[in-house]
């Protein structure tokens, strides 16, 4: 009985195998193939114009693409195709750029119609492609399948990697329109070759391919799925060929910095929680971020200035600036001319002596003349050990807040100079903005950004983000470079100021911000989410 089984069992397999290696053939629709509409299609593209014949459109505004509709012959064929597709196993994507499911790649499965799919596009279609595009193109194609689902999104990119030629992408998707989001939208570009704004957005289509030339200028986004129904299902990928050259890459000029403004002490009993200001607070607070290089300090602020700052941010004297460009980042920045008094006092407080001091107290970095260097650190070490440690020295008055007085009038002659020699070797510095956070917003990780070179510490404090959830984004991510998987994430939360110190193979992002963040009743305001204070001090 046993043998038997098997023996039925293996019939049952090699039949299985049979069925399972049978491809399904099918071919692209007549008209596109067709000689007349081949050489119309050749023709604009070779001359950078627009050209629409029955459901095929070509367009080179703002880059060269192609738009081909019924694009597979045998609707039946697309109809189990997308069958097929759905039964996959897909896997969550997530990082700076982008969030949906994807697919492993597909030239190796063996479904019937997804091994017929391949077999029209590395063969039929391709041999098309070469002859009207006039370019050589490899054996080598790059193909996955991708759902894009509710708040799902990959933001604008080139394409650009050595190899690719042509990108395209086969969308499956039941009837969908604008409203839809999922929309494929292209940017025009400056004269550095940088995306400036949406011109134009294609939506998605049953049975419809789209492809464009891979290019220095060929920015695109898939806009974010707004619907809670739909799937956006498509398969693309990248013929390859001999890339278009390059121009060098714009370098964004590095953002100013500054030194700390002349502010004293006082400015930080007035504004920071007592709790902050206690020195045997602040050693606690040391010891924790020299294990860890971070942390997150909450209700920083006094509870009456906290209040007063955030009511002031969401007034519509400031005026905001939107940031680029869309490959780089997306939010505002507040213009410093025309602040509310308030918001002002608590920039330059940020940006004062006082509290650069106050900083090298809470991380052990040396922000301030005052603050201990190594050598000096072991030296009081030295001297606690053996008994020898004065409590308090000339000029540091009020040091039990771990805040010695920083105007000039209470130093020491020699500390003075020692001040003055200190200043002339290296003078800490900073850069900050008061930034406002809405529905869209980003930054992401880019290779030419001057700001990942060096050791820095990261300041953050949150405002005016009531009821806000992680699953909204807009919290800023920590990665190694190279790497997706997070080291640390800071989310928004009210008063609380978060410090992480980054060395020079650490990269930060804001995650896109979605639409779920616009559904919450709390964060109303003029329609955006929250506001931050983000700085960045460098010893």
């Amino acid at each position: 009985m046993m043998s038997s089984k098997r023996k039925c069992n293996r019939d049952i397999e090699q039949r299985g195998k049979k069925k399972e290696k049978r491809e399904e053939t099918t071919e692209i629709s007549e008209i596109i193939v067709a000689t007349d509409v081949k050489e119309k299609v050749k023709e604009a593209w070779r001359k950078n114009e627009q050209c629409t014949h029955g459901g095929i459109e070509v367009d080179c505004n703002p880059f060269p693409h192609c738009v081909l509709r019924n694009f597979i012959q045998d609707q039946t064929f697309v109809e189990n195709l997308q069958r097929e597709l759905l039964n996959l196993n897909f896997h969550d994507k997530s990082n700076d750029l982008y969030k949906f499911k994807q697919s492993d790649d597909l030239k190796k499965r063996k479904e019937p119609h997804i091994a017929g799919l391949r077999a029209v596009l590395f063969q039929q279609f391709r041999s098309w492609l070469a002859e009207v595009l006039q370019v050589e193109l490899e054996p080598t194609v790059d193909i996955s399948c991708a759902k894009y689902e509710y708040t799902d999104i990959l933001l604008c990119h080139d394409d650009e990697l050595e190899g690719r030629r042509i990108a395209f992408i086969l969308y499956l998707v039941p009837a969908w329109d604008q409203a839809d989001g999922g929309t494929l939208d292209l940017y025009s570009t400056d004269e550095n070759y940088l995306p400036q704004k949406v011109v134009k957005s294609l939506v998605p289509s049953w049975n419809t391919l789209m492809f464009f030339e891979v290019s220095p200028i060929s920015f695109h986004q898939v806009s974010e799925v707004i619907s809670e129904e739909k799937c956006r299902l498509s398969v693309s990928g990248w013929f390859h060929g001999r890339s278009l050259d390059r121009p060098p890459r714009h370098i964004e000029p590095a953002p100013p910095r500054s030194p700390h403004l002349p502010r004293d002490e006082e400015l930080l009993f007035e504004w920071i929680n007592p709790v902050y200001l206690d020195m045997g607070y602040q050693e606690q607070v040391q010891e924790e971020f020299e294990e860890t290089s971070e942390i997150l300090l909450k209700n920083f602020l006094k509870e009456d200035k906290f209040k007063e700052v955030n009511e002031a941010l969401k007034q519509n004297e400031i005026r905001w600036v939107r940031r680029g460009p869309s490959n780089k980042r997306r939010y505002e920045r507040a213009d410093q001319q025309g602040l509310p008094p308030c918001v002002s006092a608590c920039w330059e407080l940020l940006s004062s002596e006082a509290f650069f001091l106050l900083l090298s107290n809470f991380t052990g970095l040396k922000l301030h003349f005052l603050a201990p260097g190594n050598d000096e650190e072991e030296g009081e070490a030295e001297e606690k050990e053996g008994g020898g440690r004065e409590e308090n020295g000339e000029g540091a008055e009020g040091s039990s807040t771990g805040c010695p007085a920083v105007t000039a009038a209470g130093r020491p002659q020699e500390e003075k100079e020692k001040a003055k020699t200190s200043r002339e070797d290296s003078t800490p510095v900073c850069r900050g903005e008061v930034r406002r956070w809405g529905h869209g917003d980003y930054t992401l990780v880019h290779d030419t950004d001057l700001d990942n070179t060096e050791f820095a510490l990261d300041l953050l404090l949150h405002c005016g983000c009531e009821d806000w959830q992680t699953e909204f984004g807009g919290f800023t991510s920590y990665i190694a470079n190279g790497e997706d998987e997070e080291l640390l994430t800071v989310n928004p939360e009210n008063n609380s100021l978060a410090l992480v110190y980054r060395d020079k193979e650490t990269l930060k992002f804001v995650k896109h911000i979605n639409h779920r963040s616009s559904t919450v009743a709390g964060n109303r305001h003029h329609g955006n989410a929250f506001y931050d204070f983000s700085f960045v001090y460098y010893e």
